[in-house]
């Protein structure tokens, strides 16, 4: 005969709130009942190698069937199995403390933050179920297979059954509003989200013994790096993340102490160097899904790569949602950066050409580690590299000082172990001025000058550049100084001075034929005589105003710290205090548009005057 009995909660308005907000992704009630199917069977196994309980010869597994006439979902385990009263004792008791209080935190609250405070795994069925109905019988023997069924409103009905199998089958009659949980396709995008690396196999509308289950129940990372081939490394990234771009390189983490950690970083290859492209780590404890971008576990610098770790020591509460952020998580997120950086300088040193080659893929995700984290600087700071503006890649003492950074930390130290007299106060070194291109083809006329004059400069063209940068000027105080190619006119650009009162003259004149009567002219004789003009903008004031546009602030206005500076060793220049009004007024402006083009886009006015100005041009010349 059916019993009937209350389900044990301290209010009769806990289970609406259950079936609303237990989690913030209704989703994941699949990887909580195939879980603790897992569950189920490691706890069999467990006490059948303790010779506990007698084991088959069949195949432990999960099967998950839908049923779309009859509206359910079903799961069903070969585990441990439970009696009447440890259904009542597991299934039928919602023990926590502190209900009132909880209550009236989350009915107020609309919910928010109820996700996995307490172990109601189970209950998160609810959410998508009108009605749920176990079928289970116990591995002891003797035991009698038990149905227990319920709709979620506080009462529950329990009785015998003729289950004849040890095990537990869970049947939810998925609701109306939720028919898309009745869809194979979506239920097979759910397994292969959060049970893809579960241990035992996990049969979707299993069919007979051929077929294949949805999940990789031995994955790579638990296999032991030097058992691991390169095809191997690549074939399970492509698997899981979904990318057909093979990815530069890995770093495959393993350990036991002092805590366990198995998993596989990936840096993917950068699908755009202009925008910082977020990857996903996928965070698993015993192979079971917890989330993705977890930033306790993985920094945020590191969520640009892909991958997978699993530490079974991360201390997640009962419902293995809930991360708690104490000592032990940030210990295992020092341990992954630290592995990350050892990877990094490892590379470097063993083999340049390819980390060179990575460069543009990586560099991002190094400078924003950077900036985030000074430990992680201070261990990869000797590896960053820069490319100038031929290509070559180098370090920055090797880009100033024209020799490895490791040859030069040799000379040092060779030159401290034989100095034995004291060393003499020094002064104080003015820092090193490096310039640097934000734009290669912008900036292509500035670069020619560089160029004509001997100079070299550095490509910064991402958008974590500008903030990497003002890092490095802090973090090495005193010892560089970054200046965009068009911040200043070098000494070793210019020429040598030229006659004072014919420059004023120049500018006088220059300015005078100049639509725009507010920018600032001045005159310089440049080595390179192509050029009639360059664009200079003040270094700070530039930056200061493209900090503010990156956080959408208003203020600093780099323009009005800029100046035209005009080539007196170029043609034009040179005729033009020679010519009439009305060729004044055209060159001038010609001249200023054509500066102007190398810094930035010309307004709607002034490309059309530009415009108008070619085409005068283009017909001048076929006359």
């Amino acid at each position: 005969m059916a019993k009937q009995g209350n389900i044990h909660i301290s209010s009769e308005n806990m289970m609406p709130i259950i079936k609303k907000w237990l989690y913030s992704d209704k989703d994941i009630f699949l990887r909580e009942i195939v879980a603790n199917a897992v569950d189920a069977i490691t706890k069999f196994k467990k006490l059948a190698d303790l010779g506990e309980a007698k084991a088959d010869e069949g195949e432990y597994c999960v099967k998950v069937s839908v049923d779309k006439d009859s509206g359910t979902l079903t799961v069903e385990d070969n585990g441990i199995g439970m009696t009447e009263d440890e259904v009542e004792k597991y299934i039928t008791q919602i023990a926590f403390s502190g209900a009132a209080d909880f209550l009236e935190k989350y009915e107020k609250a609309g919910g928010e933050g109820i996700i996995g405070h307490f172990g109601l795994g189970f209950y998160s069925a609810y959410m998508v179920s009108e009605n749920i109905e176990i079928f289970t019988k116990s591995y002891r023997e003797d035991a009698a297979g038990v149905h227990w069924e319920s709709d979620g409103e506080s009462t529950y009905t329990i009785e015998e059954c003729d289950k004849a199998d040890r095990g537990t089958r869970i049947v939810m009659h998925i609701a109306k509003e939720e028919k898309e949980f009745l869809e194979e396709g979506t239920i097979r995008g759910l397994l292969e989200k959060y049970c893809a690396f579960m241990p035992y196999p996990i049969y979707l509308n299993f069919a007979g013994k051929d077929d294949k289950p949805v999940n990789d129940t031995q994955p790579l990372y638990l296999k032991a790096p030097k058992d691991c081939t390169e095809e191997e490394y690549k074939d399970f990234y492509r698997k899981t993340f979904h990318d057909y771009h093979d990815p530069l390189f890995w770093i495959h983490l393993n350990m036991d102490y002092p805590f366990r950690l198995r998993g596989i970083l990936y840096f993917p290859k950068v699908k755009s160097k202009v925008e910082l492209e977020r990857g996903k780590v996928k965070l698993y404890c015993n192979q079971v899904f917890i989330a993705d971008n977890i930033k306790e576990v993985i920094p945020e610098y590191l969520l640009l790569l892909n991958g997978v770790i699993d530490c079974p020591d991360i201390p997640l509460n009962v419902s293995r949602s809930f991360l708690q952020n104490d000592r032990q998580v940030q210990k295992i997120s020092k341990h992954i950066t630290k592995k990350v950086s050892d990877k990094l300088t490892g590379l470097y040193k063993t083999d340049r050409e390819k980390f060179e080659s990575c460069w543009n893929d990586i560099s991002v995700f190094i400078k924003l580690g950077c900036i985030k984290d000074e430990d992680f600087y201070s261990r990869v700071k000797d590896c960053i590299l820069f490319k100038d503006i031929d290509g070559k890649y180098s370090t920055l003492a090797e880009f100033i000082g024209g020799e490895k950074a490791e040859d030069k930390a040799e000379t040092a130290e060779g030159e401290q172990a034989g100095q034995k007299e004291e060393k003499s106060e020094e002064t104080p070194k003015e820092p090193t001025t490096v310039y640097y291109v934000s734009d290669e083809v912008g900036q292509a006329q500035y670069i020619s000058m560089f160029r004509a004059a001997g100079l070299n400069a550095i490509v910064c063209d991402t958008l974590v550049d500008p903030h990497f940068l003002s890092y490095l000027e802090y973090k090495e105080t005193g010892k560089y100084r970054f200046l965009r190619i068009d911040a200043d006119v070098d000494a070793a650009l210019k020429a040598g001075e030229s006659n004072a009162d014919e420059d004023k003259a120049l500018v006088d004149a220059f300015k005078a034929a100049l639509n725009n009567t507010t920018i600032a002219v001045k005159a310089e004789k440049f080595k390179s005589a192509e050029i009639p003009a360059i664009v200079n903008v003040s270094e700070m004031s530039r930056r200061f105003g493209e900090m503010n546009a990156f956080y959408g602030l208003a203020g600093a206005d780099a323009d009005r710290d800029m100046t035209l500076v005009i080539n007196t060793a170029n043609p034009v220049l040179q005729a033009f205090t020679g010519l009439d009004d009305e060729k004044k007024k055209f060159v001038a402006n010609q001249v200023y548009y054509l500066a102007m083009l190398s810094y930035k886009k010309l307004s709607p006015e002034e490309m059309k005057a530009f415009t108008a100005n070619s085409v005068s041009m283009l017909e001048g010349y076929i006359r």
